[in-house]
């Protein structure tokens, strides 16, 4: 039988420390350790409630007028909507003047003043309400004092 050749060990000599090399590649140190690190959550800044819907001059006798708007968002993020309730603040001689005399919410009548909207409002402006409805009140007495006032409507988003 012959012997190995030098090319014949050279090659499985190449072979071992090949493998042998491997194994150092793959070798390492176990420790344990702990580290700790914050998160922030953000705010919200309450949304703005806007009524779309254009009211016409109300008069006694006339028929309901449905409430409808959208909601402006100055969050960072999405902010949840539940419902919006109506109600009706004050009436006054011109928008955002003098409290009317004579006239007061009680000459008109607010119904369904909460409605459902649940959604998530994005940033900026969009999302929708509606379904309240208001109408001026008919009654045996003079409503004169309420002719050219401002019926003054508030919404509470929750």
């Amino acid at each position: 039988m012959r012997g190995l050749s030098k090319k014949a060990i050279s090659i499985a000599t190449s072979g071992v420390v090949l493998v042998v090399g491997t194994g150092v590649a793959y070798a390492y140190w176990s420790a344990g350790g702990a580290g700790d690190g914050t998160g922030a959550t953000g705010t919200s800044t309450a949304l703005t409630v806007n009524q779309s819907t254009v009211l016409t001059a109300m008069f006694p006798g006339d028929t309901a007028q449905t409430l409808s708007g959208t909601f402006t968002n100055a969050s960072s993020g999405t902010v949840h909507v539940t419902s919006v309730t109506a109600s009706l603040l004050s009436v006054t001689d011109t928008p955002g003047g003098a409290v009317s005399v004579g006239c007061s919410v009680a000459d008109y009548t607010l119904a369904s003043a909460t409605m459902s909207a649940v959604q998530e409002v994005a940033v900026g402006t969009g999302g929708t309400w509606t379904g309240a409805t208001v109408k001026f009140n008919n009654t045996t007495a003079n409503q004169d004092a309420c002719k050219g006032k401002t019926l003054n409507i508030h919404y509470a988003v929750a």
